[in-house]
């Protein structure tokens, strides 16, 4: 059975590509554009990983980890961000894994999907 990601990201063409990369690699993905509807399909659903942005309108990334590890605590957590300086904040320490967006490639992305949670 395939393992499913919840993938968090405001922008529309991120969000297909994001997606349609990690099903190729054998994922099922679900994605929303905010993290309010994120937390909203976790408490309905069961994902063995999730992916989010930070800067997203609504709820930022940092305040979407903070809701879900307070649902579930040893979900595991990647930020997929184009903000380097975000690292620095503690509250992206709750992450599993903190990585920069390539305009070239989501080799890293997928590298640590795998890492994470097999496949």
């Amino acid at each position: 059975m395939a393992k499913k990601i919840l993938l968090i990201e405001d922008e529309a063409n991120q969000r297909i590509l994001y997606t349609e990369t990690l099903e190729k690699h054998g994922y099922e993905v679900e994605s929303v554009s905010n993290g309010e509807d994120g937390l909203k399909l976790l408490e309905e659903k069961t994902f063995d990983l999730v992916i989010v942005d930070i800067k997203m309108p609504k709820m930022s990334g940092l305040e979407t980890i903070s809701n879900i590890l307070g649902q579930r605590k040893n979900l595991p957590v990647i930020i997929y961000t184009s903000y380097p300086q975000y690292k620095q904040d503690f509250m992206s320490w709750a992450a599993d894994a903190y990585i920069i967006k390539s305009s070239t490639s989501l080799d890293e992305l997928v590298s640590k999907v795998k890492e994470l949670i097999g496949g």
